[in-house]
């Protein structure tokens, strides 16, 4: 069953730098439209808040997963493999968003069954619009697991 597209979309945010999570998080602020932002700083952090271990225990499922790659203790790879090796899990959308454009990062990102690999611009405005762009196809266009799909109004 289908839960009801007025729920409040819930992004889990992997990110270790506070400067973009702190970006990240206002521009998902000015969509105008209601989302649960829930952050954690590492990978271990991820997979326990999406296994719903430890202080996580009353996490919710995410509708999608923002995800950088260059973290310390467990990097965005090693996320990506856990989450998507793991039957329960694999569903959740992946965005990786990182700084790095490089060659390697991106085609293994795809190997290990990433949905998007988004570069992270490096000014406010550039970052406010990927981060719109990428809300709003989760949001109103891409059906998800558990989400009906916004019409545009």
């Amino acid at each position: 069953m289908l839960a009801s597209a007025t729920r409040a979309m819930a992004v889990l945010l992997v990110d270790d730098d506070p400067g973009d999570v702190l970006m990240i998080e206002e521009a998902l602020e000015t969509i105008g439209a209601p989302r649960n932002v829930y952050v954690v700083n590492d990978g271990e952090e991820a997979v326990s808040f999406l296994r719903r271990t430890g202080e996580y225990e009353d996490a919710p499922r995410p509708d999608v997963i923002l995800l950088d790659l260059n973290m310390p203790r467990m990097d965005g790879r090693q996320v990506l493999a856990e989450i998507k090796n793991d039957p329960e899990l694999r569903s959740i959308p992946i965005v990786v968003l990182t700084t790095s454009q490089a060659p390697t990062d991106i085609l293994s990102s795809y190997s290990l069954h990433a949905n998007a690999y988004v570069t992270k611009p490096m000014n406010l405005d550039g970052l406010t619009e990927v981060v719109h762009r990428i809300d709003h196809f989760y949001a109103r266009i891409a059906a998800l697991p558990g989400r009906r799909p916004r019409s545009e109004d």
